[in-house]
């Protein structure tokens, strides 16, 4: 019979029980520090050599992290997982409510991290390769009628000039036009310079994901807006004056993000609808192709890298299409 020993708390267990605990807490020591550095590798990596910004890199190693903790259970590192390994974990992620969305991106996480470490090989396989997403996954984006956003954009509105003073409504305005006419994201929008506004040409150029650059078209209504704003400017104060940005905050700084957020909600109370600078991106693309634009032209103005993203709004416009056919034919509706 096998010699028993006592832990710290003073109980006695076996010595076969014991050699396997401290097994146990050797493999985990073992498995964290493998993805410790496998994580760091990875980040290097978005950071360097895929330009990503901070937030994004950010968002990636806690989606990679949460997987890491996942696998600790059967006390196996990121570099050992399997393909079983990746669907139960997606699995564990829907049953603890998590939406369908939110599970696509940890996936599209796990997807970018496996096809790194396949290519400094540091694994054999990518377990993520060919993984099926299931169709609750592809979420179609909220937007905004013609009708919202004509009553969000309309400068006679009072929501827009009531309680603010003229040189930021006028900033506002400017930037909810900006945001629908060119379906910036919000980020895109706040790290906007005077330097890539070229309103004589009708165009600013914006850094999307990764710094990549695109030149992204302004319609009439939103040059007039900026134009109008930028008059305004000149006479404000000095820090605002000498800022670079080309919607910059009260003491000339750049605007956060949180703080365009706020914007955007607050002109769309009159439409009786929370809206988010996202939805007036979402609202741009879905008019551009109900009015007729091809995909290609719309995956440019929205820096989309797969034309496939962009294919979303097909169905989006389809949606609307049935909508207004029940609505109008005399002979779509039951009887």
């Amino acid at each position: 019979m096998a010699p028993s020993l006592r832990n710290q708390t003073g109980l006695s267990i076996s010595k076969d029980t014991w050699v396997c605990l401290i097994r146990q807490q050797y493999l985990r020591k073992v498995a964290s520090e493998s993805n410790s550095e496998a994580l760091r590798a990875f980040c290097d990596f978005l950071r360097i050599e895929k330009g990503l910004a901070t937030s994004t890199v950010s968002a990636y190693t806690i989606d990679v992290e949460q997987f890491a903790e996942f696998l600790s259970k059967t006390r196996r590192n990121l570099l050992e997982a399997n393909r079983q390994d990746v669907k139960d974990f997606l699995q564990h992620l829907f049953s603890n409510s998590l939406d369908g969305r939110s599970v696509a991106r940890k996936l599209s996480a796990l997807r970018h991290l496996y096809r790194y470490l396949l290519l400094d090989r540091r694994v054999k396989s990518d377990p993520t390769l060919n993984l099926d997403s299931p169709r609750q996954w592809r979420v179609l984006p909220k937007a905004l009628t013609r009708e919202e956003v004509a009553t969000m954009l309309n400068p006679g509105d009072s929501h827009i000039h009531s309680q603010i003073p003229k040189s930021l409504a006028l900033r506002d305005r400017a930037m909810l036009e900006v945001l629908y006419a060119g379906a910036l994201r919000v980020s895109e929008l706040v790290g906007v310079k005077l330097e890539d506004l070229k309103l004589e040409l009708g165009y600013v150029l914006v850094r999307g994901k990764g710094d990549k650059e695109r030149i992204v078209p302004l319609g009439a209504s939103a040059q007039s807006a900026i134009s109008a704003y930028l008059k305004h400017r000149r006479e404000s104060k000095p820090d605002i004056r000498s800022s670079s940005y080309l919607f910059p905050g009260t003491r000339g700084r750049k605007l956060t993000r949180q703080r365009a957020w706020q914007i955007v909600q607050r002109a769309s109370h009159a439409t009786g609808r929370h809206a988010s600078p996202h939805m007036l991106r979402h609202s741009c693309a879905t008019h551009l192709v109900e009015n007729g634009a091809d995909l290609r032209t719309v995956q440019t103005i929205l820096g989309h890298a797969d034309i496939s993203t962009t294919q979303i709004y097909t169905h989006v416009a389809l949606d609307r299409l049935k909508s207004v056919y029940q609505k109008h034919h005399p002979r779509a509706k039951t009887r």
